[in-house]
């Protein structure tokens, strides 16, 4: 392999990284919707394990923890472009429910989540 071919070889494999450190941060696509008393948020983790993903909400911050399994071992060159982990916090746009009683529900299917957290009741406060 001659210098030119080795640079090249070395510049892609440094944008692969640049691209998967730059998905890294934005991902995963994330949608929120208040549906009557809850709140929808709609995460998209495709190519991720459901039993490789932990969600977890603290106040309003939402934490999602995902890692993939690489396929490093399978091939002699792997230019990775899709994330392997996914460390991201997120506000979210309402205050949660303190009761203990009430936890929030996740369904994982065809890469999508879907998280329903229940909204914390709120009083009108009244203008006199």
């Amino acid at each position: 392999m001659g210098l030119g071919e080795y640079m090249a070889k070395e510049i892609v494999r440094e944008i692969g990284n640049r691209s998967r450190e730059f998905y890294e941060f934005i991902m995963p696509a994330i949608d929120m919707v208040e549906i009557g008393s809850d709140l929808i948020v709609t995460i998209d983790l495709p190519g991720f394990a459901k039993e490789d993903i932990a969600l977890r909400i603290d106040g309003n911050i939402l934490s999602i923890n995902a890692k993939r399994q690489t396929v490093d071992d399978l091939y002699t060159t792997y230019y990775k472009q899709r994330p392997i982990r996914i460390n991201k916090k997120v506000i979210l746009p309402i205050s949660i429910s303190d009761d203990e009683k009430i936890v929030g529900t996740a369904k994982y299917e065809s890469g999508v989540i879907i998280l329903r957290v229940p909204i914390a009741k709120s009083s009108n406060i009244t203008i006199v």
